[in-house]
């Protein structure tokens, strides 16, 4: 079964198009080649309220798995993990802390990233570096656990 996924890349400058948005492509073309059904991904202001608006949207469209790039480092508006707080159900700490540690073993301001992740209704909901190397890291570990993940949220034994 094909699950379906959702990749949010949040960017006040790619918002405002001043700025390709570089790292959602990485993310979709990897969740596609997962077997993900997975369209391009929604590119949204930086800021709490519009990535918690963005999520909301994503799982009323029944998306398994939501993948944010951007907006987790210390910048002023870098609010992502507040925004993503406002929508989790519950948090999957291990994930992030995997996420960190590869990303800090590739480049030390890999341990700054405050990105969440953890699951909302029937979905996961993973956030990552807004560049394309941290989610090219990124998207293999959330891919490792992720079908798992999905299969627990629904009942599933486990494996």
């Amino acid at each position: 079964m094909q699950h379906s996924a959702v990749v949010v890349t949040v960017s006040d400058r790619s918002a405002a198009g001043l700025r390709d948005d570089t790292s959602g492509p990485v993310a979709v073309a990897a969740l596609q080649e997962a077997g993900y059904g997975c369209d391009a991904a929604v590119v949204v202001a930086d800021g709490a309220s519009s990535v918690e608006s963005a999520l909301r949207a994503a799982l009323d469209t029944g998306a398994r798995l939501i993948v944010t790039t951007g907006g987790t480092g210390l910048g002023p508006r870098d609010e992502t993990p507040e925004g993503t707080a406002r929508v989790l159900e519950r948090e999957i700490p291990g994930l992030m802390e995997e996420l960190r540690r590869r990303g800090a073993a590739e480049k030390p301001a890999g341990m700054l990233t405050r990105g969440l992740a953890g699951t909302a209704r029937e979905s996961l909901i993973v956030n990552l570096p807004g560049s394309p190397a941290g989610v090219a890291s990124g998207i293999p570990v959330i891919l490792s656990v992720a079908r798992h993940v999905l299969d627990q949220l629904t009942g599933g034994d486990h494996r």
